[in-house]
């Protein structure tokens, strides 16, 4: 039996998915000059970590929790994944997000992210055995954001409207050097329990205090319309196999049905029942591909009462029958994502 994080982890996993809608919105941000590039200091330690654990392509997990790093030779399919709140650094190629009817393109010196848990799609679209696509991520710890937000002298003031839950920002110097040490950092293990904390919380000033620390904030404040509709959310993580109404997840949320739905399209780009759908979808993958159940037993285990109807949607979802998929992801991953940490 293969192990596999929770629904899924964020490594690329080649698949038929289905494209952005027509109706759905590019999110245009303003990206980097074309001269700037990412620190060369950054990417030379990032790389040689990945020719210390072996060298290849996929996902190189480090012995900082939470704190990873994937290189592809290649341009990817989309892949279908549970995004945690994190950080994405784009060190060289790019890649997209395709979240509900939205997307999000993001380059070199450029990070993607991530305030809510949610399922979306994404894909590396600039990559090659020259120039590989690297990209290291980051999960946050909500705590300690919160804790650094109360410490600001002067902290974000958080916009009114209801917005992405996603956003693109850049890489500055301050950011990228918390990086690098991250990177140095991996070579004295002793040492990480004692600085990554701080490291950690550097990385939340930086962010918190940057241009984008008003949409940040909105992660970390109490009793906002955010933090209400994340618990509305949570609910759905953990009864999404059962059939919930949009009143009980209003009542969770303390807003009007009404009001609810418009905060949640807004945060997520998707309906809470497009939301439940892709959470099962998800997980009836995870379960075929790490529980060894077969498509019957996953789709009843996820709240569907049709095999039928369950294939369908997988198919539509991820491109392929729920057998190919699984046999897809089970090359990929023996190729790639069973690779340990090798100690310094």
């Amino acid at each position: 039996m293969i192990k596999m994080p929770e629904l899924s982890r964020n490594l690329p996993i080649p698949t038929g998915d289905a494209t952005l809608p027509r109706d759905g919105r590019v999110l245009i941000w303003p990206h980097n000059q074309p001269e700037v590039r990412v620190s060369s200091s950054l990417l030379v330690a990032v790389s040689a970590y990945i020719e210390e654990q072996g060298g290849g392509q996929g996902l190189f997990p480090t012995q900082i929790e939470g704190f990873n790093i994937i290189r592809s030779f290649q341009t990817m399919m989309p892949m279908r994944a549970l995004y945690r709140p994190s950080l994405c650094v784009v060190l060289q190629g790019a890649k997209e997000i395709h979240f509900g009817e939205d997307r999000l393109d993001y380059g070199a010196l450029e990070c993607l992210v991530v305030t809510v848990e949610l399922p979306a799609k994404g894909r590396i679209v600039e990559a090659s055995p020259e120039a590989p696509y690297i990209g290291v991520t980051i999960d946050f710890d909500v705590a300690t954001m919160r804790e650094v937000l109360e410490q600001l002298d002067a902290p974000p003031i958080p916009t009114s409207d209801p917005g992405p839950c996603v956003f693109v920002g850049k890489v500055d110097e301050s950011l990228a050097d918390c990086l690098l040490r991250l990177i140095r950092m991996t070579k004295t293990p002793k040492a990480i329990p004692i600085l990554y904390p701080s490291v950690m919380r550097e990385i939340c000033y930086w962010l918190l205090s940057g241009p984008h620390g008003a949409e940040l904030c909105k992660l970390a404040l109490p009793e906002s319309n955010i933090e209400r509709v994340v618990k509305a959310i949570s609910m759905l993580h953990v009864n999404f196999a059962q059939t919930l109404r949009i009143e009980q997840l209003a009542e969770i949320a303390r807003m009007s049905p009404s009001s609810f739905h418009q905060h949640f399209k807004a945060l997520t780009s998707m309906s809470p029942l497009q939301f439940q759908k892709q959470l099962r979808l998800l997980e009836a993958r995870r379960l075929m591909f790490a529980e060894a159940a077969n498509v019957a037993e996953a789709a009843y285990q996820v709240g569907y009462e049709s095999t039928s109807q369950f294939s369908r949607e997988y198919s539509r979802t991820f491109g392929a029958a729920p057998k190919q998929d699984v046999m897809n992801q089970q090359r990929l991953y023996s190729k790639y994502a069973s690779r340990k940490v090798q100690s310094a």
